[in-house]
């Protein structure tokens, strides 16, 4: 591993800002300085909202859209004719299953260590990969999720998991000192889910400080919590943020700025505290055009930022 692999979030941010992240680049190019990012607060993308795309399609939609940091998706390291879909019968979710185990099983990290250097080359870093642990998970394809960060340069897993395999994952966690930020979405009637500040409080009952959290605002808000308040109360385990807007009490996703997120004040915490917590937006509403939507959170949150 190289030296800038240890270079923290925020000063990487503030490299970023001031135009001299190349440093980590291969070769000597130096990044351009964005002026209109007046703050250290970093607001990358989940790789998830490009979905419509392949990987390197998506590396260049980030290019384009000027995105310097996020967060992997693993459907955009795994075959997708393995991804998990709705609509599939359970016989085929089971063919699925087995077929993407074996492909895990025989994966070379020659692979993975070539993603990294197409988002190098791009001049985006990886700052979490996205995992999913849950209690059916081999040990192999457990360890294997920590294997693919440490490939890719990064020191943080985020994963939709289960509370009841945490112990599991923490001791994998201890052994390559990766961070697993636990990710929330709104299925409030499912105990073993992520989706309350008690599942939270009971995945990191008795764990490592290698466990916390990974917030998904928007789902938050559907469940009906308030995620700015659970930010001020438990910011130092909240390892990153996805940015998402939603209505309360199940709500549909929507656009930023149209739901009950609230989604500037984050933002303006985040900033007036100084928390290296980065947040990544997620693009999961039903949009017209996929870039046309992106600008769009991107000019929201900028706007929330240099307020």
């Amino acid at each position: 591993m190289d030296n800038t692999n240890n270079i923290s979030r925020r000063t990487w941010a503030k490299r970023a800002v001031f135009g001299l992240a190349g440093a980590w680049v291969a070769g000597s190019r130096v990044l351009a300085r964005d002026t209109s990012w007046a703050t250290d607060v970093i607001v990358g993308l989940q790789t998830y909202s490009l979905r419509d795309r392949a990987l390197p399609e998506a590396i260049v939609a980030m290019q384009a859209l000027g995105i310097r940091h996020c967060e992997l998706w693993e459907g955009h390291v795994e075959p997708e004719e393995y991804r998990w879909q709705r609509g599939l019968s359970p016989q085929q979710l089971r063919e699925n299953r087995e077929q993407l185990r074996q492909w895990r099983a025989t994966l070379s990290m020659d692979v993975i260590e070539g993603i990294r250097q197409q988002f190098e080359r791009a001049g985006i870093r990886i700052l979490a990969y996205n995992a999913t642990f849950k209690d059916d998970i081999s040990d192999q394809e457990l360890e294997l999720g920590f294997r693919v960060a440490k490939a890719l340069g990064t020191d943080t897993v985020n994963s939709s998991a289960t509370v009841r395999v945490m112990d599991r994952v923490d001791a994998v966690a201890q052994q390559y000192r990766i961070r697993v930020g636990m990710h929330n979405h709104a299925n409030v009637d499912k105990p073993n889910e992520f989706a309350t500040p008690d599942s939270f409080a009971r995945g990191m009952a008795g764990k490592s400080d290698l466990i916390g959290i990974n917030l998904d605002t928007g789902h938050f808000t559907a469940a009906n919590f308030d995620p700015l308040q659970y930010i001020r109360d438990h910011h130092e385990r909240v390892f990153s943020i996805h940015l998402k807007d939603r209505k309360a009490n199940q709500g549909p996703r929507t656009p930023f700025g149209e739901g009950d997120t609230p989604l500037a004040a984050i933002l303006a915490l985040i900033k007036t505290n100084g928390w290296d917590i980065p947040t990544f937006i997620e693009y999961e509403y039903d949009g017209a055009d996929t870039m046309a939507e992106l600008r769009r959170c991107l000019t929201y949150c900028k706007n929330a930022l240099n307020s």
